[in-house]
């Protein structure tokens, strides 16, 4: 089908992690002149809504990367386009490998980058794989990742705004109290999972009383590293009487909830997420929660541009504590301008921008 989008994301099996969110906000852009087909994990479990969605359940995760080389293999000789959503460094072997012998036309293929560790051995791989196919339209969130790919000699690498979700609440509804201190999404080593732990077992040394609510589900493998395991069992120990648990995936409209009236915690490695992205925070300020932050990210970028939260100077529990009180004491201001912060980022990362790119004709 000429007028079709064929969007593979072989990890997507649940609301948990960035990629349903993007998915999300591209799926509600569809209409009627084409359908938007989804490549996605065998054991997919979400729906989406808009127009013409069709969902294929294909991957398996441990043999993905063999069976995307057959997949764009199939794709680049078939009508329509496709989109990688969250392409690696293998992605564009496996598309280099399964175009072998053809330049592949343009406005065919669309690769979105959200970060890209690059070495000696990596940039001189995509400068041959960008001499065979100049024609490969290279997108991602930030100048930083952008630059990789033009200095490797992708003529059509270009900054497109990371989509977000519009919020199934407005903010504006959600005004209200402050009533939980949050850890929102997956739980893992470099978003300060053991960090937000210690703050828990601060809490109950000092005896707070501040509620605290900690979404603790897998990444998309389903499956906890050896230190958050545990991390884990550590908080399971704590006995911190004001603390709730969501141990399991939460629907969009749950996940949703968890950010009214919240602060959120985002103590994020710094290096890791230098200029990474975070849904989380979008999610947060698309929902009018505050976020205390570590120095040097992404994340402490935009809560100092709307002076939506805190940057602590450390992740020490008594640090971190300090900004959550700070926080709580000013709620009102600080919710209302993570309200205005995520109105301007709902506008500034529309993914009307990427949706038109997707649909240009060659």
């Amino acid at each position: 089908m000429p007028n079709t989008i064929n969007v593979v994301e072989p990890t997507l099996t649940t609301a948990a992690g960035h990629c349903y969110s993007f998915i999300t906000a591209l799926c509600r852009m569809g209409d009627e002149s084409r359908t938007l087909r989804l490549w996605a994990s065998r054991k997919v479990e979400v729906t989406f809504s808009g127009a013409n969605v069709e969902v294929r359940k294909t991957f398996f995760r441990r043999i993905r990367r063999v069976q995307s080389y057959f997949v764009y293999k199939s794709l680049l000789n078939s009508p329509g386009k496709l989109f990688i959503s969250t392409a690696r460094h293998a992605d564009l072997l496996m598309l280099d490998w399964a175009a072998r012998g053809t330049v592949v036309a343009p406005k065919k293929v669309y690769l979105y980058v959200h970060w890209f560790n690059a070495s000696s051995s990596k940039m001189a791989q995509l400068k041959a794989i960008a001499r065979k196919q100049p024609n490969f339209e290279i997108y991602g969130p930030t100048p930083s990742v952008i630059k990789i790919f033009q200095e490797a000699g992708f003529a059509n690498a270009r900054v497109v705004p990371y989509p977000i979700s519009k919020p199934w609440v407005p903010a504006a509804a959600q005004a209200q109290p402050f009533r939980h201190v949050l850890y929102a999404g997956a739980a893992r080593s470099d978003k300060g999972f053991s960090q937000v732990v210690d703050l828990v077992a601060q809490m109950h040394r000092d005896g707070a009383r501040i509620p605290v609510v900690l979404q603790t589900s897998p990444e998309q493998a389903g499956k906890y590293d050896a230190a958050i395991r545990a991390d884990l069992k550590r908080l399971g120990e704590i006995g911190y009487p004001h603390l709730r648990i969501h141990g399991e995936t939460l629907s969009p409209e749950q996940y949703a909830d968890l950010f009214r009236g919240a602060v959120c915690l985002q103590l994020y490695d710094a290096a890791a997420f230098a200029d990474r992205i975070s849904g989380v925070t979008l999610d947060a300020f698309s929902h009018g929660s505050p976020v205390v932050s570590t120095p040097g990210s992404w994340i402490a970028r935009m809560v100092e541009r709307f002076g939506a939260g805190s940057i602590v100077s450390d992740t020490a529990p008594e640090t971190v504590l300090r900004a959550v009180q700070q926080q709580i004491a000013g709620y009102t201001g600080y919710a209302q301008r993570a309200t205005e912060a995520g109105a301007v980022l709902q506008e500034e990362n529309s993914a009307q921008t990427l949706f038109d790119l997707l649909t240009t004709r060659a």
